[in-house]
């Protein structure tokens, strides 16, 4: 499988490459993101030597460590005598005159080795480091470490780095390039279960229909990604128990703080506590209209799974794991995908929002882009920009039948409810359809100006 995306990620890299002063680049996101094919796709062909850190003592970590310099510089005294410290390692780097990359991954696991790692890392990079031709990568899947512990600002390395970059999920028209050439009903069902996480796409095979994916890779017991979540809940987490219970209510349909509240028995601040470390790891995200003037005091924050995976196991995985452990994985595949049609609704919201966002040149440049709703009415998407006073309405159909006039009066009978902006503010309208439009509807929308998107194609 060849090498998809991520051409931001490498040209930023590359450019703190070409750059001849010392780096210290810090790379973090969640895991099975693609941190780690990322950064051996950077340092393909060049001097470099990558080091997987390991859940294990600090005295066995610098063991590891100097065995793995010494293979790299071909120096057997020092891959058996090894460092007494850390500080003699970094002192030992300072001395090699050569450009060259060391990529220290899951460093999160140095860290719980010796809380005070990140301390002798700071000395060794004034002292050391800084002034040496190193290209340092730190990197990481741990999201709450990484931000607290190396960049926040009471982190000892808080003012070394020379970069960093959050490695988020693939948009879909990147990651749907795992299922290149098929239908656009195939590869957005398919990102509605891996979403833009690579590893989880290569576990699914690229010549099966996505019943048959379904069957064999992500519902019978023994296959990775029938235990994924509950491994990362469990790796990440201290009481996992309680954000199973929130993330099945979320996943069910209990959007509002009050709902998850009733439905899984925590106290309100337990709640928000643990709503709180979800969103930290970015897996639950508060959504508010995207009209809000001030999203975080708003009163209409609705609780999302903002990770593709983790919403469609909690949707349709969890709730039958008894029905899996008995082997029953073919009955429960053909049910998952008579419902995928109503489920893939907000997904290809998701898609339009993505697409919009590469095609704002058609509307304004957005400063703003999500839903919008109020008591009794919802937009799909909504984007504004209040320097240029435009707003754009959009509609997401994912249904079997073409869109008609009919979407586009009703969106515009919505809009109008729709305080934002001043009286005289420019409005601009668009609609996506999986099944395309009518001709009556293609014809309004050429004398009205509106955009069209077939699946995620502009017409």
């Amino acid at each position: 499988m060849p090498f998809i995306d991520r051409e931001e990620e490498l040209r930023f890299l590359t450019e703190k490459w070409e750059d001849p002063k010392a780096q210290l680049i810090v790379l973090w996101g969640k895991r099975r993101v693609g941190k780690t094919e990322l950064v051996k796709q950077f340092i393909s062909g060049k001097r470099s030597l990558y080091f997987l850190a390991e859940s294990t003592s600090e005295k066995e970590q610098l063991q590891r460590f100097s065995q793995a310099l010494g293979r790299f510089f071909e120096e057997p005294l020092l891959q058996t005598r090894g460092f007494a410290s850390w500080e003699e390692a970094f002192a030992y780097l300072k001395a090699k005159k050569e450009r060259f990359v060391l990529a220290i991954d899951e460093f999160p696991y140095l860290i719980q080795s010796n809380p005070a790692i990140t301390s002798l890392f700071q000395k060794g990079w004034d002292e050391y480091l800084s002034e040496s031709n190193i290209y340092l990568i730190l990197f990481g899947s741990s999201i709450t470490m990484m931000e607290n512990e190396v960049l926040g600002y009471r982190s000892p390395l808080y003012g070394r780095r020379s970069g960093q970059w959050l490695v988020e999920p693939m948009p879909f028209r990147a990651a749907s390039q795992f299922r290149n050439g098929k239908p656009f009903a195939d590869r957005l069902a398919h990102f509605a279960v891996a979403g833009g996480i690579p590893a989880y796409w290569l576990h699914l095979s690229s010549g099966k229909d996505i019943e048959r994916n379904l069957r064999e890779h992500v519902l019978r017991k023994g296959e990775v990604l029938y235990e994924e979540v509950e491994f990362l809940l469990r790796t990440e987490l201290r009481e996992p128990r309680y954000y199973f219970a929130l993330l099945q209510a979320i996943a069910q349909g209990k959007r509002k703080l009050a709902e998850i509240v009733n439905a899984t028995g925590l106290g309100q601040p337990l709640a928000n506590k643990y709503l709180g470390v979800l969103a930290d790891l970015r897996i639950v995200e508060r959504e508010v209209p995207v009209t809000e003037e001030i999203p975080l005091k708003s009163k209409k924050g609705l609780y999302r799974i903002s990770d593709e995976f983790c919403q469609f196991w909690f949707r349709f995985v969890f709730p039958r794991r008894a029905e899996l452990e008995m082997g029953r994985a073919d009955a429960v595949a053909a049910d998952i995908v008579s419902h995928l049609p109503a489920y893939l609704g907000g997904v290809y919201e998701k898609v339009a929002r993505e697409t919009l966002m590469s095609n704002f040149d058609s509307f304004f440049s957005f400063a703003a882009i999500g839903r919008w709703w109020d008591r009794n009415e919802e937009i799909d998407v909504v984007a504004v920009n209040r320097d240029n006073d435009s707003i754009l309405f959009c509609e997401v159909k994912a249904t079997e039948k073409q869109v008609g006039t009919d979407v586009l009066d009703a969106l515009r009978e919505k809009a109008h409810k729709v305080k934002w902006g001043s009286a005289a503010r420019k409005e601009y309208y668009c609609l996506f359809s999986r099944k395309g439009f009518t001709a009556s509807l293609l014809e309004q929308a050429r004398k009205d100006g509106i955009v069209l998107f077939r699946e995620d194609h502009p017409l």
